[in-house]
C-alpha cells in the first residue's frame, strides 16, 4: 500500500502478476444480527463475512473498507471502542488493513468492501464444475443455522455447545488457506451463506450440471447429532451462515485433496457428485430426492 487512511483516497500496488479480488457486503442490525450484540461480536462477524468471499476466490485478503452507519445512542466512546476492537482483532489475525471508508447516523448497518489478490488466471470460479466431479465442504454443517436458531430463540442458558455456535455466528473462520490451497484444484468453488443446497445450486447453475448429495455423508458436529435428525439435516442444507466452502474436484485432483485430509493439511468432506448436464429444473438434489422448499433459508430475525 503507497499511501493508507488520511487523505481523500487509498493508493494501493497490487503485487506483479495478479489481480485485484473485490467483494462487498452489508450487514443490517436485526437483519443479519440481533440488536442486542455487542459492537466487537458485530465488528467480528461483517469482517469475517467478507474474508470468507475472498477464500471462496481462492484469494489473499489484502485491504479493506468500512462504512459505518449508526444511531445517535450508539455514537459514544464505549460503543466504539468495542466496536475496534473486535474489527482491530480480525484485521490482526488476517494481516489485513483498513484503507478508507465514512461514518453516518442512521439505522444501525456495516459494509464493508474487502480487496484481495490472486495469481492471474488462478481465481476459484462457480463456472467449472463438471458431470462427475466430486463435492466437498469444508468443516462441519449446520452450526450457522443452529446459532441462528438459539438466537431467536433468545436461549440464555449457557452451555460448552452454545458457546461454539455462538463463536460460529459472530466469529466464523473463514477458510482462506483452504482456498489458495485449492488454486488450479477445484473446478469451482463457493462459500456457503445462504446455505448448501442454495449455494451449491449457484455452482450448478453456472456450470450448467445437477448435483446430488448424500445424507449421511454430511459433516455435522457430534453435539448436533444429539439433537433431532430432521432439525440438523435441515440446518446442515438449507441453512445459512455457515462460511465454510463448497468445491468440486475431477478424478484425479480428488485423489490430491484426499491425500491432504488424511494427511490432516485440509479438513474436508465428500459429499456427493455432479450427476449430469442440467441448466434449469431441480438442480441440486439429496439421495436423489428434490429438496422441500419449505425447509431452513436465508438467515434473517425479521421472520
Amino acid at each position: 500500500m503507497a499511501l493508507g487512511i488520511g487523505d481523500d483516497g487509498a493508493l494501493i500496488n497490487p503485487s506483479a502478476d495478479t489481480q485485484l479480488v473485490m467483494a462487498s457486503d452489508t450487514l443490517v442490525e436485526s437483519v443479519h444480527f440481533p440488536a442486542d450484540a455487542s459492537g466487537e461480536q458485530i465488528a467480528s462477524r461483517a469482517l469475517c463475512v467478507n474474508l470468507s468471499d475472498m477464500a471462496a476466490m481462492g484469494a489473499t485478503p489484502k485491504w479493506f473498507t468500512l462504512a459505518l452507519t449508526m444511531p445517535k445512542h450508539l455514537a459514544n466512546n464505549q460503543w466504539l471502542k468495542s466496536f475496534s476492537a473486535g474489527l482491530a482483532d480480525v484485521a490482526k489475525e488476517f494481516d489485513i488493513a483498513l484503507v478508507g471508508g465514512d461514518t453516518t447516523l442512521g439505522p444501525l448497518a456495516v459494509s464493508i468492501t474487502m480487496l484481495g489478490e490472486v495469481p492471474v488466471g488462478q481465481a476459484l470460479q462457480r463456472n467449472g464444475a463438471l458431470v462427475g466431479d466430486a463435492i466437498y465442504v469444508t468443516g462441519t454443517l449446520a452450526d450457522g443455522a443452529a446459532a441462528l436458531n438459539m438466537l431467536k430463540a433468545n436461549a440464555n442458558k449457557v452451555t460448552e455447545d452454545s458457546e461454539r455456535l455462538l463463536a460460529r455466528f459472530y466469529r466464523p473462520q473463514p477458510q482462506i488457506e483452504a482456498g489458495i490451497a485449492l488454486r488450479n484444484i477445484a473446478s469451482a468453488c463457493i462459500d456457503i451463506s445462504d446455505g448448501l443446497v442454495a449455494d451449491l445450486g449457484h455452482i450448478c447453475l453456472a456450470s450448467g450440471v445437477k448435483a446430488n448429495l448424500v445424507a449421511q455423508w454430511l459433516p455435522i458436529h457430534r453435539q448436533l447429532r444429539e439433537m433431532s435428525e430432521a432439525d440438523y439435516l435441515n440446518w446442515a442444507l438449507t441453512g445459512g451462515d455457515e462460511y465454510q466452502l463448497c468445491f468440486t474436484l475431477s478424478a484425479n485432483n480428488k485423489i490430491i485433496v484426499d491425500q491432504w485430509i488424511a494427511e490432516g493439511k485440509l479438513m474436508a468432506t465428500m459429499i456427493g457428485q455432479i450427476t449430469q448436464s442440467c441448466d434449469s429444473g431441480e438442480l441440486v438434489t439429496v439421495d436423489q430426492q428434490p429438496v422441500e422448499d419449505s425447509i431452513g433459508g436465508f438467515d434473517h430475525f425479521s421472520n
